[in-house]
């Protein structure tokens, strides 16, 4: 039901927490993040270059979801709730729904995303991060490997201040439904930036990819660009 939905151009939110239901919405402006145009500032690039925190994909959704339904300053609630998390962590298990981590050198999780793949597409759902710029370099690292899979399609659902220095933009529901068609008709793989040396997974859920290089996701951004 929930692919299903995002292949019709909606997704699922819940009021609050204690929520008993969900809600469907479709946003008559839509936020997208063109992945061509993304946009790696020299301060974030500098970040990545250091290495400052590693990356991986999958290493552990869960706590990837239960960060991002943390209270967080100018937001006390959140939109995650039971039926939500659950129906997420069932897409996982299914290898639709994915998380990217950032860790910091001591294995703490430091900030991540996760969202949910259908064909060419990327719906990102959540983002959140405990220490400054983790999310920002989860975030480069989704579009680097987004660019090498061949994705066309990033949904970022709603355009915030914050995602707009990335390069995302608002377009009309009938322009996004245009572009979530072609997407839906493509062909990607979400692992392709780790097929070199390294065995195809035998079972989707059971995949964890990375760690990939800061530097590496600098250079396949600039590259591509």
């Amino acid at each position: 039901m929930l692919l299903r939905a995002y292949a019709s151009g909606i997704f699922p939110m819940a009021d609050s927490a204690d929520a008993a239901d969900v809600f469907w919405v479709e946003p008559r402006r839509r936020g997208v993040l063109p992945l061509g145009d993304f946009h790696l500032s020299k301060s974030l690039a500098k970040v990545l270059k250091t290495e400052r925190f590693t990356l991986t994909v999958d290493r552990d959704f869960a706590a990837v979801l239960a960060g991002c339904a943390e209270p967080v300053p100018g937001r006390s609630d959140t939109w995650i709730n039971p039926l939500i998390a659950e129906a997420y962590r069932a897409l996982h298990a299914r290898g639709q729904a994915h998380s990217v981590e950032a860790w910091t050198d001591d294995g703490t999780l430091a900030g991540g995303l996760y969202g949910v793949r259908l064909g060419g597409a990327f719906f990102g759902e959540s983002m959140f991060t405990r220490v400054r710029d983790a999310s920002k370099c989860a975030l480069a690292a989704l579009v680097a490997r987004l660019r090498v899979g061949g994705f066309t399609l990033l949904d970022t659902q709603f355009l915030t201040d914050h995602l707009a220095r990335f390069g995302a933009r608002e377009i009309s529901a009938r322009a996004y439904r245009s572009q979530l068609a072609a997407a839906l008709g493509a062909s990607a793989d979400f692992f392709a930036l780790d097929a070199a040396g390294l065995p195809p997974p035998t079972l989707p859920a059971a995949t964890v990819a990375g760690p990939v290089s800061g530097k590496r996701i600098v250079q396949l951004l600039t590259q591509i660009s």
